[in-house]
């Protein structure tokens, strides 16, 4: 009969554990998404600052040629 308290004690024991680590593996699992959609937004915003980048190097150059250009 003590066996058998023991063994239910483990299974209810065990039950409890997997709920629990079930529990921690969805709030990882959407830690993982909510970083990964931070990661994409911070991607866009670099992509976006060097395309800004490039532009400005672009009216930069084309101003310093205008400036060689009068000098002549």
């Amino acid at each position: 009969m003590e066996t058998l308290r023991n063994l239910d004690e483990k299974i209810v024991s065990a039950i409890e554990k997997v709920r629990v680590l079930k529990e921690e593996k969805a709030s990882l699992e959407k830690k993982v998404r909510d970083l990964e959609a931070l990661l994409n937004e911070k991607n866009m915003e670099i992509e976006g600052l060097r395309a800004e980048k490039s532009s400005v190097k672009g009216q930069i150059e084309e101003l310093l040629n205008e400036l060689e250009s009068i000098d002549l």
